[in-house]
């Protein structure tokens, strides 16, 4: 008898991801792509993705389930449900205790704290300024004429760490280019950014119990983790796959409808 499949589409305003599990949860295949301004194009793509990926057809999918900023884009999906829900599901589906899951996305931050039943109790999100979150990283990697896969190798090598003491992405780069002027190093200056993405974050709620970071900027940045274990003196973990454990979660979502 042929088992069923279930599938998440996570379309966030930067890239749109989808992932493929079986009846037992396991991940079959993921895929990430670029949102762009057609988010129900990007959804369709990735999703002929995963499946190639699996070696399966579109029929064999049971149910599809959509999240993040641009879910209501996706027609083929028979539920919604938040990425709030969908980052708990996923992170909680590996860690079964008392979370906070951080999750650095591409325009916006989530802490999320979910209870040792996998309960959400509270969570916070940063909306209103693209400080700590990918986009300021993006902008600052485009200020210092670097590439963004280069961003955290040079942040291991610095030594003496430049403290950026503005959270505006605007006033950041007024900064950055003084520093430069002043002679600072761009490694010096980039992990002085990461460090700002991290207290942005950080402040934004109570971290409580074990923390795990998602994200694509996580996934690229590892640097990060360090920081946040070290600013929180908490136990911290990157979740398997931390770029598409939202669509991740949606997929246990349509497992579990």
């Amino acid at each position: 008898m042929m088992q069923e499949l279930y599938a998440g589409v996570d379309v966030g305003s930067t890239t749109t991801k989808a992932a493929l599990v079986d009846d037992s949860g396991t991940l079959l295949a993921d895929a990430v792509g670029k949102s762009g301004f057609d988010f129900a194009g990007a959804a369709e793509e990735v999703f002929a993705q995963v499946l190639k990926s699996a070696g399966v057809e579109r029929q064999q999918v049971k149910r599809v389930v959509s999240t993040g900023y641009g879910r209501r884009n996706v027609a083929f999906a028979d539920e919604m449900r938040t990425e709030i829900f969908c980052h708990a599901a996923g992170a909680y589906h590996y860690f079964p205790e008392t979370l906070t899951i951080i999750d650095i996305g591409g325009q916006d931050n989530k802490i999320i704290r979910v209870n040792a039943a996998g309960e959400r109790e509270t969570f916070a999100m940063n909306r209103k300024c693209a400080a700590g979150t990918g986009a300021f990283i993006e902008e600052i990697s485009y200020r210092l004429g670097l590439e963004l896969s280069d961003l955290n190798g040079m942040a291991e090598k610095s030594e003496h760490e430049v403290s950026i003491g503005s959270f505006c992405t605007v006033f950041s780069c007024t900064e950055i280019l003084g520093l430069l002027r002043r002679g600072a190093k761009p490694e010096d200056i980039v992990k002085g950014v990461f460090r700002s993405v991290v207290k942005r974050v950080v402040e934004m709620g109570a971290i409580v119990g074990k923390v795990v970071l998602t994200g694509g900027v996580v996934a690229h940045n590892p640097i990060i983790a360090d920081m946040v274990a070290e600013m929180t003196e908490s136990e911290v973990v990157t979740a398997p796959h931390p770029q598409t454990i939202g669509a991740y979660g949606a997929a246990l979502a349509a497992r579990n409808l």
